[in-house]
């Protein structure tokens, strides 16, 4: 399978709350096809999740790039096993229902600094397979009239929203309608206070591609400080 662009994400291990996540947005990552939404009356679940739908139930780690000119799939298959080995599992309270602008998103509970250390991290080490962003991406990225830190980034790592910047979120509508905050704020309280995780644990880092058809899906699968006792957990089916 070819993809178009790749990123690191953080995606939870197979279970409840990862189902969960799948069918609210109707993509599953693991197996790149879509999913039946649960039953609500009161919205359209498909309409008001078509945003992140072809993103998938994640938080960014690694924004979506292109391979640099003389990188290869294989190789950076490889060199992610390598850097996940290399990292921290992080473990913070939980996560939460939260607000962000006009959309809604799970975030984390607890001190966040040793998230914000892997997700730095993270965009340090894969930098070096990131092609270089083009004057259209930078243009675009600047329409949303960036601080001074963000204009940094961008520059320096392709994205306005790393290093500092960083807010670990896992996405879970576009923007919203004022009158359908309250509606969805309620759906997802009823559907996933029983998944959401408690502690919420980041051991694992997972490598997803983004299909011709624009959807993204798992490559790989790596356990964060694997030896050989703990080894890659999942590998995407050719």
């Amino acid at each position: 399978m070819s993809f178009k662009r790749f990123a690191i994400y953080y995606t939870p291990p197979q279970g409840d709350f990862a189902s969960f996540g799948a069918a609210w947005l109707g993509w599953d990552l693991v197996s790149g096809q879509s999913v039946a939404h649960p039953a609500i009356q009161d919205f359209d679940l498909s309409e008001i999740t078509q945003t992140p739908r072809k993103y998938g139930f994640h938080a960014t780690m690694k924004p979506p790039f292109r391979l640099a000119d003389g990188a290869s799939v294989e190789t950076l298959i490889t060199e992610t096993g390598k850097i996940c080995r290399g990292l921290a599992p992080v473990t913070l309270d939980g996560l939460k229902q939260h607000q962000i602008g006009r959309f809604l998103a799970f975030v984390p509970q607890g001190d966040e600094s040793g998230l914000t250390a892997l997700a730095a991290s993270v965009v340090r080490a894969f930098d070096p397979f990131r092609a270089p962003a083009t004057e259209a991406e930078l243009t675009r990225r600047r329409k949303a009239r960036l601080s001074p830190a963000q204009e940094a980034n961008l520059t320096t790592w392709g994205y306005p929203y790393v290093m500092d910047e960083f807010h670990f979120h896992m996405t879970l509508t576009g923007r919203l309608n004022k009158e359908l905050l309250a509606p969805v704020t309620q759906a997802l309280t009823d559907l996933s206070t029983s998944v959401l995780p408690q502690p919420f644990r980041v051991d694992s880092l997972t490598l997803v591609g983004e299909r011709e058809d624009g959807q993204f899906a798992e490559i790989q699968r790596f356990a964060l400080g694997a030896t050989a006792q703990n080894p890659v957990i999942f590998t995407f089916p050719s």
